[in-house]
């Protein structure tokens, strides 16, 4: 579903992002690990459309995306939940989601689903977006991405100041939607056990580089955990 291509990035005369190439499969979730400040977040912004690239190639399901705006490549079908997850403070969360909707082209109901899977959306649902706390957040924003029907869903380290029981809940959701075959997912995180609970593949990035990956399963024997270790 992406395809990354020698993608190269710089901020000023530094070489942020270096040649990196990188396969997420449909169906399937591919965790990115590392430690802070080696580019996971810059290449984020990238494969977004929020940076442009300075050279390479980003292919989402076959066609190449790389020179297009953030919303065009949103309503192709890829989906983002980001770091600090960024909803709408002063809007309600209703008004949080629909907004996600009418941006996709969906005008109708609330799917159901959305209640079913967080149940805090619909207890919470005309009250502020700020007004609710870390957790119940990251519950909304991935329920924003999710009501866009993305293709592809990319995950900031979506475990990021969130307290243990919702992580938890978190990771039944990806492992959900992983099931589904439906969409593509890529997890960025620092949180070892959370990334390998759920990884079908990995690649470990150091200094803008992709320095290991393969199989989620081989994580441990592959020594990802010493990788991305502070």
């Amino acid at each position: 579903m992406l395809r990354i291509e020698g993608l190269n990035q710089f901020y000023g005369g530094s070489h942020v992002l270096r040649d990196i190439s990188l396969e997420v499969p449909m169906g399937e979730v591919t965790a990115l690990l590392g430690r802070n400040g080696v580019g996971k977040t810059t290449l984020l912004k990238c494969l977004t459309g929020l940076l442009p690239i300075r050279s390479g190639r980003i292919l989402l399901d076959g066609q190449d995306i790389s020179n297009l705006a953030p919303h065009r490549r949103a309503r192709l079908g890829l989906g983002y939940v980001p770091q600090g997850r960024e909803i709408f403070p002063r809007l309600s969360v209703e008004e949080n989601l629909r907004i996600a909707m009418a941006a996709s082209g969906n005008d109708g109901a609330i799917p159901d689903w959305v209640f079913e899977t967080f149940p805090i959306v619909k207890t919470f649902l005309k009250r502020r977006g700020g007004d609710l706390s870390g957790g119940q957040q990251q519950q909304l924003a991935i329920a924003r991405a999710l009501v866009t029907k993305p293709r592809l869903l990319i995950l900031d380290e979506p475990t990021e100041g969130i307290q243990p029981n919702v992580i938890q809940m978190i990771e039944q959701v990806i492992a959900g939607l992983a099931e589904r075959k439906e969409m593509a997912i890529l997890l960025v995180e620092q949180y070892y056990d959370f990334a390998k609970s759920l990884a079908d593949h990995y690649a470990v990035l150091q200094r803008g580089e992709v320095i290991a990956s393969g199989l989620g399963a081989n994580m441990e024997s592959d020594g990802v955990r010493e990788l991305v270790a502070v």
